[in-house]
């Protein structure tokens, strides 16, 4: 992916974003109570950069317990860059990162194993936490019959690699040569998966998933204090995770309106003011997905320089 296409795509995304706060600001003037978020924030982006870490030291370790020992420093700027293309549906424009970690000894299929493996885990953390405080049955069958049903296709076609690898083979013959490379690397990552299917990786990947969702999700408790929002810790924690697995479930790029959408609703059954929840999906969405993206974009960067240099020289 290049740069400047990834630049677009947000441009794109960013003037759908603001189009819609415009809409709901003319109902609930919500701009106008948005400064009142930046004492708040900081803290919030400490624990969003924290939640990352924690990530990334899981992604670290799935990378070494494959073979593949790569520079931390390097690693985590490579792990953040995909995070300028995480407003893509499911997340796939992740595996940017496949640019900078092939240099590193890292083979594509790698790259794509660690990240279904890493979202599948991600997804079970979110469920945990979203089932504290789901009280309709309905909506706790509904998303966990989400959450079950990726995971089994993810666990079904890790276990049956030849379907993807026939499917390519056709793709080849028709001479759809470069989707037949893409399925290829697909059907080799979800067979990598097998790789850390043992309870030491497990316990490694589920352990550090719950802390760092839960983090952000203390965070998004943090704004709800100041917001003056006042609801039971336990329902608290549980609406971010809960309104991150709606996102997930919409396949919209990001979840971008979904997850607000969710988080306002939650907040207005509790009987808040559209006004207020709509600050409170603000503050949440500020900083996680729009900070992970500057941040992705400031790794990017730093990473392009040596492939800038190899064009001028």
């Amino acid at each position: 992916m290049k740069i400047k296409r990834a630049l677009i795509g947000f441009g794109l995304i960013t003037v759908l974003y603001l189009s819609a706060l415009i809409w709901v600001d003319a109902q609930t003037h919500v701009f106008a109570a948005i400064p009142s978020l930046w004492t708040v924030l900081p803290l919030m982006l400490i624990a969003s950069l924290s939640s990352w870490l924690m990530r990334f030291v899981r992604w670290h370790w799935l990378l070494a317990r494959a073979g593949y020992r790569t520079n931390f420093l390097q690693g985590f700027l490579a792990y953040l860059s995909g995070f300028a293309f995480t407003a893509t549906p499911g997340k796939v424009g992740e595996l940017v990162r496949i640019r900078y970690l092939v240099p590193m000894g890292v083979p594509p299929w790698v790259v794509l194993a660690a990240f279904v493996y890493e979202r599948a885990f991600d997804l079970l953390a979110v469920l945990v936490l979203a089932s504290l405080f789901i009280s309709r049955m309905d909506v706790f069958l509904f998303v966990t019959g989400f959450v079950v049903l990726f995971l089994g296709l993810i666990a079904f076609m890790a276990m049956k690699p030849r379907i993807l690898v026939r499917l390519s083979v056709y793709l080849r013959a028709w001479r759809m040569r470069r989707l037949s490379r893409v399925l290829k690397t697909l059907g080799d990552g979800l067979s990598g998966c097998r790789m850390w299917a043992n309870p030491l990786d497990a316990l490694v990947a589920g352990g550090s998933g719950l802390a760092a969702w839960g983090l952000t999700s203390l965070a998004f408790v943090y704004l709800l204090v100041q917001l003056k929002i006042n609801l039971p810790i336990l329902a608290a924690i549980a609406i971010y995770p809960l309104a991150m697995l709606a996102g997930a479930a919409s396949m919209l790029p990001g979840g971008i309106g979904s997850v607000e959408a969710t988080i306002v609703v939650v907040l207005s059954l509790y009987g808040f003011g559209v006004g207020v929840a709509t600050l409170a999906a603000i503050g949440i969405r500020l900083a996680t997905i729009w900070f992970s993206v500057v941040c992705g974009f400031i790794a990017l960067a730093i990473l392009e320089l040596p492939f800038s240099k190899r064009k001028v020289s």
